[in-house]
């Protein structure tokens, strides 16, 4: 699925995504000088474009149609998108615009009842724009000898997305390096209530009789994980649903599981993989908003506004 690389067509989807989802201001004795739904739109932006707070500031600032497209009459101080980012970008809010994307995507027809195949994955981002350079480089007065830096932990985001339209569910942000079975009943929980599948898709990192067993009894989804493979052996699993993997494997549906990683690479490389936020938490919102930006530039290419009325 393609994505839309027009500022402007991202501004006017943002800033409707943020309408339908949020209210204009936090509580009636806000100061009323910007709403949630330009706050939003504009940390949107500043995701498209890459940028740290004040960076967005200065291209609002040279931007007359950003703007217009926003309503703004002025432009808003950096550490006043800063501090917006821990309200909107923190949870419930995020979820509630998570699911206004998923919902838009259903009325305009990108998610429609044949794409009901859905996959799971996670990966690593950086925790900063450190060269590589640095991370390995000769030792002072050796040729062969190099310096190692080691990174014990680092932020990992995980995320469902549907198969055919790469509209992502849901997401959970995390500290890495973490094992993925952990997490996969709260993602396939957490997707199923946004966006009902009939088959999820998972690599052998979620392998396990429970995932099998919660997924298919507990939410009635057909699920396709390869089992893991430890010492040689010729006798088959002991738990039912990794036993028909081994002997009735679906390959041709399995072989669309891929599609997920297309979403990863489509998130680092439209929206780099480098995160500017330093605290944990922070962390967690700057991967929420990645996955919030990255629906919006696939809601745009459709053309969606074109078949949905504007409520305001």
């Amino acid at each position: 699925m393609k994505t839309s690389k027009s500022p402007n067509e991202v501004a006017r989807t943002a800033i409707l995504l943020a309408k339908l989802s949020l209210p204009a201001y936090r509580h009636k004795y806000s100061p009323h000088v910007f709403t949630q739904h330009q706050l939003a739109a504009v940390l949107i932006l500043k995701e498209f474009f890459t940028t740290d707070y004040r960076g967005i500031v200065e291209i609002i600032k040279d931007s007359s149609d950003l703007r217009s497209i926003l309503e703004l009459s002025a432009v808003p101080h950096f550490t006043t998108i800063q501090k917006a980012s821990k309200e909107i970008f923190a949870k419930p809010k995020v979820r509630k615009l998570l699911k206004e994307t998923i919902r838009l995507a259903e009325a305009s027809g990108i998610l429609n009842q044949k794409t009901k195949l859905s996959a799971i994955d996670s990966t690593g981002l950086e925790a900063g724009h450190t060269s590589r350079y640095f991370i390995r480089r000769r030792e002072k007065g050796q040729k062969d000898c190099y310096q190692t830096t080691t990174y014990k932990r680092f932020p990992k985001l995980a995320l469902v997305c549907n198969a055919l339209s790469h509209i992502i569910t849901t997401a959970l942000g995390m500290k890495g390096p973490s094992p993925d079975v952990v997490h996969f009943k709260k993602l396939a929980f957490e997707s199923e209530t946004a966006y009902p599948t009939d088959t999820l898709l998972a690599d052998a990192g979620y392998d396990a009789e429970e995932s099998h067993r919660y997924v298919r009894e507990e939410l009635g989804i057909h699920s396709i994980i390869p089992p893991r493979i430890g010492r040689p052996t010729k006798k088959p699993p002991s738990g039912k649903y990794r036993r028909e993997m081994v002997e009735r494997f679906d390959k041709s549906t399995y072989g669309q599981r891929w599609q997920v990683e297309t979403v990863m690479s489509m998130i680092k490389r439209n929206l780099r993989e480098e995160l500017f936020a330093k605290s944990y938490q922070a962390q967690i919102r700057e991967m929420m908003l990645k996955v919030i930006t990255h629906n919006t530039m696939i809601l745009w290419v459709r053309g969606f506004l074109q078949s949905i009325p504007d409520p305001f």
